[in-house]
């Protein structure tokens, strides 16, 4: 098909504002698939995406749609995450794109994640159409979100398009305005052939599955091509797209997306953001994604030990599937061998966490989230710590600088209080506070290893849902921080360390050892539980030994015969103690490190 005829574009919105809904009704609507085969939410493949009603994954779908003016015309539209913790996957859908539909939910009003994602489609350089979604339910206000997206997008919205992607109102319209609105690509039909390498999975039956959009020049089956930052070389087995069913074709023309299969088995020939080229020409690169910085570190460890390899091949198999997903071989003395895994935030780590446990069978422990620190070092040199395991000695250490980053809230005004409290007890820093009409939008600066385990939760709960988050690095502070110790029977228990601001030290030191001490059986002998910052401690609790009643056997008599067995035992049970090892249940370390129960 001639560029002319061609559209690429994304929908963006926040969550929850009807993304996968609308795409349900443009595919009804261009006859993508027959009324029997439509599901809500068909672009959502994965059970646990349709469970939670959220979108994981960026799925693309090709599209036919004959307009008014009797022309057909392809539309390749891309239906993307709406989660903070996905927006990778957004930046990479729009840098397939030349155009973005930004939906708002006429209910809510605009959020914070519309606002980071229509910031995505202006730094792409993408022309952005607005449209209201939700206009069937009686609580939706059209003009005042239009007011909205003029005041906080500063974008005109005067004209933008009302649809209900339930009802399937106004998407003829929109249709329509996709063609005549958002531009065409402008690739070189003539020139060699260059490929953005878009998206990447593992199918069990065909290999690597690899998304691209066509740049210049065509991709035909039986063409030899290269990956040009790894140098792989393969000849393309099938070429085809999605209509959201797997179709094959020819070749793949210049400005389209869609698949090609080459047979690839290993995995580490496939980079996300990679140029394809012919394997005989030499061409430019494109500029591809900036590489995801991961925020938030855990550990996952199998609770079986000979489940490690499996672990490892689900792993690789996932980071293939998820580009921003990346880890390295830990080995921890009480847990065996396991990985050290970066996510993007803390639901991306659940997400991975249940499919590694679904797709790939493993019962998985995983060790309390932590950030990435920089640790300066008196004689100069600067080392990152994503481990509190690794932590130098104390002596060395100059200062810790932790991560801080800058959120944007934004909700009615009536609960904004309460979410400054909120802020100010994580240690916040107040930026900016603005308001739009009966909404607030707070600009806060905050350690991010404060906002990585609850504050999410607390700022809906605080909001009765209506508040909304996001949030971006900002920069690395110098912060008051400590390594608090777990010692059991004196013993250093290194899995169950952690870094954290002194001031709140103590309280989780405490609430360790306490949850400790239900979760370790009772042993012959006492065993003293204590949290330790270096050589000082700050919490205890006491395990009671066992006891038999030793002075059972005497009926009256004097009280120095009880005495003398009663101090016999005592010996006995400090002798125990100094050469009995405490058994710590794996169960007791999945429970002391269940994620946000701390």
């Amino acid at each position: 098909m001639k560029q002319t005829h061609i559209r690429n574009f994304s929908i963006v919105a926040h969550i929850d504002h009807g993304k996968s809904t609308l795409s349900d009704r443009l595919i009804e609507y261009t006859g993508g698939l027959e009324t029997r085969e439509m599901k809500s939410q068909v672009l959502d493949s994965m059970d646990i995406e349709r469970e939670r009603g959220i979108t994981i994954k960026a799925q693309t779908v090709r599209l036919k749609y004959t307009a008014k003016n009797g022309e057909t015309y392809q539309l390749n539209l891309m239906d993307t995450p709406g989660h903070v913790d996905f927006s990778y996957e957004v930046s990479r859908s729009l840098a397939a794109c030349e155009g973005a539909i930004i939906l708002v939910d006429a209910t809510q009003g605009v959020q914070a994640q519309t606002l980071a994602n229509a910031y995505l489609a202006l730094d792409n350089d993408l022309e952005m159409l607005p449209v209201l979604n939700k206009i069937d339910l009686p609580s939706s206000d059209v003009a005042a979100t239009r007011e909205q997206i003029a005041d906080v997008i500063g974008m005109d919205a005067s004209n933008a398009l009302c649809v209900s992607g339930k009802t399937g109102a106004g998407v003829p319209e929109l249709l329509e305005e996709i063609v005549n609105k958002l531009p065409a690509p402008n690739g070189d039909e003539n020139a060699p052939t260059r490929a953005l390498l878009v998206d990447s999975w593992y199918d069990s039956y065909l290999g690597v599955v690899v998304l691209v959009r066509v740049v210049d020049g065509k991709l035909q089956r039986g063409q030899k091509i290269k990956f040009i930052a790894t140098g792989a070389e393969y000849v393309v087995e099938k070429v085809g797209y999605f209509t959201p069913k797997m179709e094959n074709t020819e070749c793949l023309n210049t400005g389209e997306i869609g698949f090609i299969i080459t047979g690839m088995k290993t995995i580490h020939d496939c980079k996300v953001g990679d140029t394809i080229c012919d394997a005989k020409s030499m061409v430019e690169m494109l500029p591809g994604f900036k590489p995801s910085v991961p925020v938030v570190f855990s550990s996952f460890f199998p609770v079986e030990a000979n489940d490690y390899p499996d672990l490892r091949e689900g792993a690789e198999k996932l980071a293939l599937n998820d580009a921003s997903f990346v880890f390295t071989t830990e080995k921890s003395s009480a847990l065996g061998f396991g990985l050290r895994c970066g996510f993007l935030g803390l639901l991306h780590m659940e997400i991975i966490s249940e499919r590694l446990s679904r797709e790939f069978n493993l019962s998985l422990i995983n060790t309390v989230p932590s950030v990435l620190y920089k640790i300066h070092l008196r004689d100069g040199s600067v080392m990152d710590l994503e481990n509190p395991a690794d932590m130098p000695d104390v002596t060395r250490i100059e200062s810790i600088e932790e991560p801080w980053v800058r959120a944007t809230i934004m909700m009615p005004d009536k609960y904004l209080g309460a979410i400054m409290e909120l802020c100010a007890s994580r240690r916040g820093v107040q930026e900016n506070i603005s308001y739009v009409g009966n909404r607030a939008v707070l600009v806060y600066q905050l350690p991010l290893s404060e906002i990585v385990f609850d504050f999410y939760d607390r700022v809906k709960s605080l909001s009765s849902g209506y508040a909304s988050f996001d949030y971006v690095l900002y920069d690395y502070r110098v912060s008051d921080l400590v390594k608090v110790s777990i010692l059991v029977n004196d013993e250093n228990v290194e899995p169950l360390s952690f870094l954290c601001h002194r001031g709140w030290a103590e309280k989780r030191g405490r609430q360790i050892v306490e949850k400790l001490k239900d979760l370790i059986p009772r042993h012959q002998f006492k065993i003293p539980l204590q949290a330790a910052i270096g050589g000082k401690i700050i919490a205890r609790e006491t395990i009671a030994a066992y006891r038999k009643d030793v002075t059972a056997k005497c009926y009256g008599g004097d009280i120095t015969r009880k005495r003398k067995l009663l101090e016999k035992q005592k010996e006995g049970k400090k002798r125990l103690r100094t050469f009995g090892n405490v058994e710590i249940p794996q169960s007791a370390f999945i429970n002391a490190l269940k994620v946000g129960e701390n």
